[in-house]
Parts: C-alpha cells; sequence; structure tokens
C-alpha cells in the first residue's frame, strides 16, 4: 500500500507526468511492493526553498508504506527517486529530499490491511 507525493518547483507537462508516474511505478518495487496498489500524487509549481533558496529546481518525494522496508531498499529507492528528479526534471540530487513514513494501518475498500 505504498503511496507516493512527489512534489516539483518547476512545471510538470502532461507527457512528463506520465513519464514520471511510470518512472515510480517502477521504482516502488526496489521496496517489495507493487504499482499495483501504488497511488501517486504530482505536484508541480511548489514554493520550495533549499538552504534558503529557490534558485534551482528542487523536488521532494515523500513514500509512505504499510509496514516497513529494510534500510537499503531505503537507499536504493532514494537513490533511484534522485536519478528519476535528474532525468526527467533536470533536478540534481543536491537539491531533492526523500522523506519515508511507515504505518501499521491502511485501510483500501472498506477494509483494513
Amino acid at each position: 500500500m505504498p503511496f507516493i507525493n512527489a512534489k516539483f518547483s518547476t512545471t510538470v507537462t502532461p507527457d512528463k507526468e506520465y513519464e514520471l508516474k511510470a518512472a515510480l511505478g517502477e521504482a516502488i518495487t526496489l521496496l517489495g511492493k507493487s504499482e499495483r496498489y501504488l497511488m501517486v500524487e504530482i505536484e508541480d509549481n511548489r514554493r520550495l526553498y533549499f538552504g534558503g533558496e529557490n534558485d534551482k529546481p528542487i523536488a521532494f518525494f515523500d513514500v509512505s508504506l504499510l509496514h516497513s522496508a529494510p534500510r537499503a531498499a531505503y537507499e536504493k529507492l532514494t537513490e533511484r527517486l534522485c536519478g528519476i528528479a535528474e532525468e526527467y526534471m533536470g533536478i540534481d540530487g543536491d537539491h531533492v529530499y526523500v522523506k519515508f513514513e511507515e504505518t501499521e494501518n491502511w485501510g483500501y475498500n472498506s477494509f483494513m490491511f
């Protein structure tokens, strides 16, 4: 039951949004999760500041998932998300944050997993 909220300080075109969605769907497998239940939110033109500045493109990925994953998997996904930001949005990894949030309670379709 993963959810990825991707925020970008730049504009995401419809074509780029589709490419990002597909790349995130592939990337979530690094946590042993499937795209089948992945929910993605892509927000563009966000007012993001890094180090008190917003003169370069910035990205923030907020990843929520049911239960947990090994730290090594989080490291691999962090590397991949930074790569996605660079490849699709031209954002350097030193302007990307990734946050992980684990939960034991997740509801879907009127029941709890």
